[in-house]
């Protein structure tokens, strides 16, 4: 894709209007690009058409609009789905010279078909996974890692300024998709020392806000931790990102370390502890419904406890 990237010339295709992506189209249609996007539930998108983005029936019709397709959706059946349908899939609508830059957290091995058989049409399909929930989709801080043709991703700089505050190119197509299970396996083995931290500070009988004014400027501190702590000490437990989807993700993640031959005890363990958690009906809570699954372990009720307990 040779063209520069420009609000005023630049066509946005978007598909997915979920927890991000609703306030990642929202930054381009403030930038000034002009949107066309395509949502499975069409109220879902409606704040983003009354502000002027243009609705499309399907993945190909946003396509055969766009010049630039982004896509974020669930799981790896949607991507193909949305993009590779062969009826009403984004690719079957991209002209020569356009390009797909799908932003779901998915396989590597898809990131990869996809690029393939964009190839054989013209189009460069670049495979462009996010990090920050949805804090960093609304403030645009999003750290986007990124895999596919280097011209491409080059020329893209003007999105990516405008969806984050990190972008990396990390190598060919399913690059990105194998860094971003890098990330979620610092995330999913973190997310049991910060639930299990705050635990024990309950437990102590200790005042959680001050216990995380200390420990959260330290050696100790991470995203996770200030991000979610004190949504946990609030009883919110609304989605940054879905329980289901990080399970999605580990399964990724641990599938490709069993393709390569390689041991992942602490991710493993997580998966387990998060599939407790779904069983427990969270599983359209945020990742950091963690806390209750564990907390059910040890008989605290975290819901309806008792701001200072006393030690039993």
């Amino acid at each position: 894709m040779a063209r520069s990237i420009s609000s005023q010339h630049t066509r946005i295709g978007w598909i997915g209007t979920g927890v991000m992506g609703r306030s990642m189209c929202g930054h381009l249609l403030t930038a000034g690009y002009s949107v066309t996007l395509f949502n499975r539930t069409k109220s879902k998108a409606a704040d983003l058409i009354e502000r002027g983005a243009r609705w499309a029936a399907s993945p190909r019709d946003v396509a055969a609009a766009s010049d630039v397709v982004f896509s974020i959706v669930g799981f790896p059946g949607d991507v193909r789905q949305v993009i590779l349908d062969d009826k009403d899939g984004a690719l079957a609508g991209c002209k020569a010279g356009s390009a797909l830059v799908d932003m779901t957290t998915s396989q590597p091995s898809l990131a990869v078909e996809i690029a393939e058989r964009a190839a054989d049409r013209g189009v460069v399909s670049i495979d462009a996974p996010v990090s920050g929930g949805d804090v960093g989709a609304r403030n645009a801080t999003l750290s986007i890692m990124i895999g596919g043709d280097a011209g491409t991703v080059a020329s893209l700089e003007p999105i990516w300024k405008t969806l984050g505050s990190k972008w990396v190119l990390q190598g060919g197509p399913g690059a990105g998709q194998h860094t971003k299970m890098v990330n979620q396996t610092l995330i999913a083995t973190g997310m049991i020392g910060v639930c299990e931290a705050i635990l024990y500070g309950y437990k102590a009988g200790l005042d959680l806000e001050k216990v995380l004014e200390s420990v959260a400027s330290g050696a100790a501190g991470s995203w996770s931790l200030s991000n979610y702590g004190p949504r946990m000490m609030a009883n919110n437990f609304d989605p940054g990102f879905f329980v289901e989807h990080f399970l999605k993700d580990m399964a990724i993640a641990l599938g490709e370390a069993r393709r390569m031959r390689l041991a992942l005890p602490g991710l493993a363990l997580a998966e387990q502890l998060y599939q407790a958690v779904a069983a427990q009906g969270h599983a359209r809570n945020g990742t950091h419904a963690l806390l209750l699954a564990l907390a059910n372990m040890s008989g605290i009720d975290w819901r309806n406890r008792n701001l200072r307990p006393t030690e039993d």
